[in-house]
């Protein structure tokens, strides 16, 4: 599902990303295959100073499908970006990326919280984070940060995570897979 990123795989991932459905929504925008591939190099050193954690997505066989990245890291907290490619939308994989990095943050890395920056007018990102219980408002929560990352012309809705919320609910329903599987 998840794995670290690698320069040989830009090219695919480039073409995911030029839809426009998804270039609109994507932190790091490209213009062209080598744009992308000079933006993942830096990524990739920016990861090994500690500035962000990024992941490739994978389908079933290994295909990159899209990225999941922790971005503007303090103190134990990060913004989330997630970008799938169109042809792999609705089909379960951000669900499933978000749980395995959200593990590998929380449990790993010993993140606390992690905040989701999503864009007023990206609908499918909001419903596909709201559909998560571990998925909070914070714009009443952490006013400040909501100001600060509103003061541009784009506006932004404001979500997080916290560790102690994701930990119970995803403890909570392997336990009751356990008990329906018995």
């Amino acid at each position: 599902m998840l794995k670290q990123r690698e320069l040989h795989e830009t090219a695919e991932l480039y073409e995911l990303l030029r839809h426009p459905s998804v270039f609109p929504f994507v932190r790091h925008k490209a213009a062209s295959a080598e744009e992308y591939l000079f933006m993942t190099k830096q990524l990739i050193e920016e990861e090994q100073n500690g500035l962000t954690i990024s992941r490739t997505i994978v389908d079933e066989w290994g295909a990159p499908i899209g990225t999941i990245s922790i971005f503007d890291i303090q103190e134990g907290a990060g913004f989330l970006g997630t970008w799938i490619g169109k042809p792999f939308q609705g089909l379960g994989y951000n669900q499933k990326a978000k749980l395995a990095f959200l593990n590998e943050l929380f449990f790993e890395f010993e993140f606390h919280t992690i905040f989701l920056r999503i864009r007023e007018e990206n609908g499918r990102s909001q419903a596909a984070a709201l559909k998560l219980p571990y998925v909070v408002d914070a714009e009443l929560t952490n006013p400040s940060l909501f100001n600060e990352i509103n003061q541009g012309a784009t506006k932004f809705r404001l979500y997080k995570i916290p560790k102690d919320l994701f930990y119970l609910t995803t403890a909570y329903a392997h336990e009751e897979a356990e008990e329906q599987a018995m």
